[in-house]
């Protein structure tokens, strides 16, 4: 029997309510979501919904967890006002247990080495909190802050477990760059190593078995330190991630995986087996186009659990790490979509049980952060992979489209001619290659989870004119956007047996495309024939549209992807976070590409010496160095010439 605090309420979701005797009533939430069926990928697949806790009035950071020598498990949540403790070995009834007091902050990380907890945030001037997990369950838990070599805080830290050294990132310390700390003399106070002198602020990183894998956010680009000799640290390689904001990163093997927290970024893969030549493998947005900004991975027995601020987490299959596939998702914040920093801060897939446990900042439309309790199905992705090539001089053919029909899993073949797709749904599939001056080819495909299947496709090319296979020729395809409508306009030269055109839709850069529209064709014409179609109510962000055309044979043909962008109705301004430290991120959108002014004022309106002038086509984020300013209260102003708005922050 436990007696719950003031700011610990439980909420009941869906599958079953009970009401405990605990001094209070405890509502419990519990819901569940099976594996995905064949040939169907819901928004929620392959993870099952257990519990969900809510903490009012703080918003939560970042979370880990301990397993004690009992087998007990334990969920390690960074609060608002401190570390939140709660018994997770039962997914379905999460027991709070303890939090550890703590200056207020929008951020909060914690790792683990032996049976202690390191906790550090950008507020307070506390260095280091160390918590002594032994006595769990037991609330009489020590702790202290330590402030070895004058730290005094850290944005984020990693443990390398096999050497026993704490690593402490974006401290007071030496710009930011990377803190070492011996934990192996005693682990309940750090002493003082060193830190990496080169490159510059480190975000976040990865380290094990003396070797660094650092995240230069501001630099844009991680770097692979070897750390052998504390004092002399030799940098071993280095190379810019695609979004050049690099936040963290994890690795596995003779592999990175990093993630870049900006809009519509990518969890990207590395070979890094020889670190003076790092080479890119593949990259993997779950809803692409969407504005979607990814934050934390990690990785487990080749499956990297990664959260995406507001869809959720993901489990993305990276055992064949040139070929990423999502085999697994869970939307924590089904209210909100796109780009912005609210939903899923980070999660925590590491317990023996198999038990997951994921962070939201805080609930929509609310101040109370959640914690949220999940059991995954791991399942292997179905691998297509192949090549394509001119059936007549047998050269491989590059930019060919690849398009498994019945799920829309899309993708395009590289110079060799070289393509790499595949998806969680297994059975047998027809997959569709096509390339504009080629005739569409359709094969069938047998997809089994964990199989690499091998489907290689030798394209024709038409004649170009009259008899070809497929006799009809496309010689225009546009797409422009009028308000909220994309107008889609296209011309055919001539046409022979043509039975019409499906209109198709992407919202998600070409992966999976849906049918809006069609078109009827003209059935056979020696004319140049037009066509016009409308696709209306069109939401904010990035579109893209292709034909489908196919005649009375039965042969079908995709045309070239086409793009609109819709622009936001009004300016939006987000600032994050908010409270500040070192730096303020506005996340900026315009209605149409306009000159941005940025200039903060302090709390008399007075402008401060932080100002900046940038070219906003759409929609950006802004970087704004204010780690100068004394604690209080502050404004931007943010003008365009068409519109000026104010938002708030605080230094701390």
């Amino acid at each position: 029997m436990i007696s719950l605090p003031r700011f610990l309420v439980l909420t009941l979701l869906i599958r079953r309510l009970s009401t405990l005797s605990v001094g209070r009533a405890l509502l419990l939430s519990v819901a569940a979501t099976g594996p995905v069926s064949e040939g169907m990928l819901a928004q929620n697949f392959n993870v099952t919904h257990r519990a969900t806790m809510t903490f009012p009035n703080q918003n939560l950071a970042n979370v880990w967890g301990y397993t004690a020598s009992n087998g007990k498990e334990y969920a390690l949540v960074g609060g608002a006002n401190g570390l939140i403790i709660v018994d997770v070995t039962n997914p379905d009834t999460p027991q709070f247990i303890k939090q550890i007091p703590g200056p207020t902050s929008s951020w909060r990380e914690i790792k683990t080495y032996q049976h202690y907890a390191y906790v550090v945030t950008e507020h307070g001037n506390i260095g280091i909190q160390v918590v002594n997990l032994s006595n769990l369950p037991d609330t009489n838990i020590t702790y202290h802050n330590v402030n070895p070599g004058g730290i005094t805080k850290g944005h984020a830290l990693h443990v390398d477990e096999t050497k026993g050294y704490l690593y402490v990132y974006g401290s007071n310390l030496n710009g930011g760059r990377a803190q070492v700390f011996n934990l192996n003399t005693d682990p309940y106070n750090p002493s003082y190593v060193g830190h990496v002198p080169f490159i510059g602020y480190v975000h976040d990183g990865y380290v094990d078995n003396d070797t660094l894998f650092s995240a230069h956010i501001y630099a844009g680009k991680f770097a692979i330190i070897n750390m052998a000799n504390k004092s002399n640290p030799i940098l071993l390689g280095s190379k810019t991630t695609p979004g050049a904001f690099t936040h963290n990163t994890w690795r596995s093997g003779n592999y990175l995986f990093t993630t870049d927290e900006v809009s519509n970024s990518f969890l990207t893969s590395y070979d890094i087996s020889d670190p003076t030549d790092i080479r890119e493998k593949d990259r993997i947005a779950i809803t692409p186009g969407s504005g979607s900004i990814v934050h934390n991975t990690h990785v487990i027995n080749d499956y990297a659990v990664t959260s995406w601020y507001k869809d959720g987490f993901s489990i993305i299959d990276v055992s064949r790490p040139d070929n990423m596939i999502e085999v697994g998702r869970y939307d924590t914040y089904p209210q909100g979509s796109g780009s912005g920093f609210e939903g899923c801060w980070g999660v925590y897939p590491y317990f023996p049980s198999g038990t997951i446990v994921a962070s939201n900042i805080r609930a929509y439309g609310t101040q109370n952060g959640e914690l949220w309790v999940m059991t995954p199905t791991y399942q292997r992705g179905c691998y297509l992979e192949g090549t394509v090539t001119d059936s007549v001089t047998g050269n491989p053919l590059p930019n060919a489209t690849v398009t498994i029909l019945s799920t829309g899993v899309s993708g395009t073949t590289n110079a060799a001619g070289e393509y790499k797709i595949g998806q969680v749904q297994s059975g047998t599939f027809n997959v569709s290659f096509s390339k504009p001056g080629y005739v569409t080819k359709v094969l069938s495909a047998a997809l089994s989870n964990g199989v690499v299947t091998i489907l290689n496709a030798a394209l024709a090319p038409t004649s170009g004119g009259p008899g070809s296979p497929l006799a009809t020729e496309l010689v225009a395809f546009e797409a422009r956007r009028e308000g909220r409508k994309a107008l889609l306009h296209w011309q055919t030269a001539f046409e022979k047996d043509q039975v019409g055109f499906a209109i198709q839709h992407s919202r998600n850069g070409g992966h999976h495309w849906n049918e809006v529209g069609f078109v009827a064709g003209r059935g056979n014409s020696q004319q140049t024939q037009t066509y016009d179609f409308e696709v209306d109510n069109l939401t904010a962000g990035a579109h893209l549209f292709r034909l489908r055309q196919t005649d009375q044979t039965g042969q079908e043909f995709f045309s070239p992807w086409r793009s609109v962008f819709i622009p936001a109705e009004k300016m939006e301004v987000t600032v994050w976070p908010n409270p500040v430290g070192s730096w303020a991120r506005l996340f900026l959108q315009v209605p149409e590409p306009a000159e941005v002014h940025i200039q903060v004022l302090n709390a008399d309106g007075r402008p401060t010496e932080i100002s900046q002038r940038l070219f906003v086509e759409y929609g950006t984020t802004a970087h704004l160095p204010v780690e100068q300013l004394p604690p209080g209260t502050y404004f931007v102003q943010i003008a365009t010439s068409a519109d000026r708005q104010t938002v708030v922050f605080s230094k701390y």
